[in-house]
């Protein structure tokens, strides 16, 4: 048996399967198919040591058998469709996936195939082994020139979904990028702040936002030009991007020159703590401009709102404390921080 560890799977390598048999001459057997394939083979003898395997090495086809000691086949194959679940939900992040099935789950884990094999030919073993997720199977004794077919047809399905996955990433992170400044943009924020305040809810935590404001953005336009008003704001994305401190805060450009943070699990202080921060980065950037009534160089006026989500309560409820916050820093002066409390 191979050390799984010494496996990962790459595109410039040849196809990685993973064979799940308690038979120890059928797994050698089939080990000896695919390897006259020309694909690397990982071998393990029961249910549970397939999810181990299936974690570590990221297989491109798992060839299961149903019969099998610990954890049979089907057991297996639904406890890598809850594994596949879960990596949905983690990718896809504002999407509610929970009523999913297992066929469109089936569908979209393509890239990663489960070929059963079964000494069970009956009717109702076939339907569990496709309810259980399976993509397709093949029945004891084994016609080989059938699997090596069925395999090589679902690694061609498995590599055609990764070229779409390829293009689907990218399409979403055009659609969910601001082209100027490269932080999320207004669609991005709206999904992130629903899912966050949902998930926190749930939770009792708290979160935070921030709006912020570049003051006297369109006199520094019209003195300076749009270009270096792009740059103004590139430059001014970038320190906000730096300073959130934790993996979930979410910045994102709300509109012009308004930028928005979302701090998920942040108190006030917290965020406070934050807006300084971020205030402070703008202004070492220390960006002329002399049409600033309040500095020789570029600010930020910032407002900030804290609220513990709940059902009963709308989530704009916390974008218009924090966009009140902000529109009373500009209005006793600008360059600074109003904290609004719901």
């Amino acid at each position: 048996m191979l050390g799984i560890s010494s496996f990962t799977s790459t595109s410039n390598k040849p196809p990685l399967i993973l064979v799940a048999d308690d038979d120890t001459t059928m797994r050698l057997l089939l080990r000896e198919a695919m390897e006259q394939e020309g694909y690397r083979v990982v071998e393990v003898s029961n249910g549970k040591e397939c999810l181990d395997a299936y974690t570590a090495v990221k297989p491109d086809l798992i060839l299961l058998d149903v019969v099998m000691p610990t954890m049979d086949g089907f057991t297996c194959c639904q406890q890598l469709m809850q594994i596949a679940k879960k990596n949905l939900v983690l990718a896809l992040g504002s999407l509610d996936v929970s009523g999913f099935g297992n066929s469109l789950i089936s569908t979209l884990w393509a890239r990663t195939p489960i070929l059963m094999i079964t000494g069970l030919d009956d009717p109702d073993s076939v339907d569990r082994a496709f309810e259980a997720g399976a993509s397709d199977f093949v029945t004891k004794p084994i016609h080989w020139a059938v699997l090596r077919r069925r395999v090589r047809k679902l690694l061609q399905q498995g590599q055609v979904y990764k070229q779409l996955e390829a293009a689907n990433q990218a399409l979403q992170q055009l659609a969910n990028e601001d082209g100027l400044t490269g932080l999320a943009n207004r669609r991005r924020f709206d999904q992130y702040f629903n899912s966050q305040w949902l998930e926190l809810a749930q939770q009792r935590s708290p979160i935070s936002l921030i709006l912020c404001d570049i003051d006297f953005f369109k006199l520094y336009n019209d003195k300076y030009g749009h270009p270096a008003g792009d740059i103004c704001l590139q430059k001014v994305a970038n320190v906000l991007k730096d300073t959130a401190q934790k993996y979930q805060d979410l910045v994102a450009r709300y509109g012009g020159e308004e930028f928005a943070v979302i701090l998920p699990h942040t108190h006030d202080r917290g965020a406070l703590h934050v807006a300084a921060a971020m205030q402070a980065g703008v202004r070492e950037l220390k960006i002329v401009h002399s049409g600033s009534t309040v500095s020789q160089f570029v600010t930020l006026s910032l407002g900030i709102a804290t609220v513990i989500p709940n059902f009963e309560t709308s989530p704009l409820a916390l974008i218009e404390a924090a966009d009140k916050a902000l529109y009373q820093a500009k209005a006793e002066g600008r360059n600074r921080i109003i904290i609004k409390h719901i």
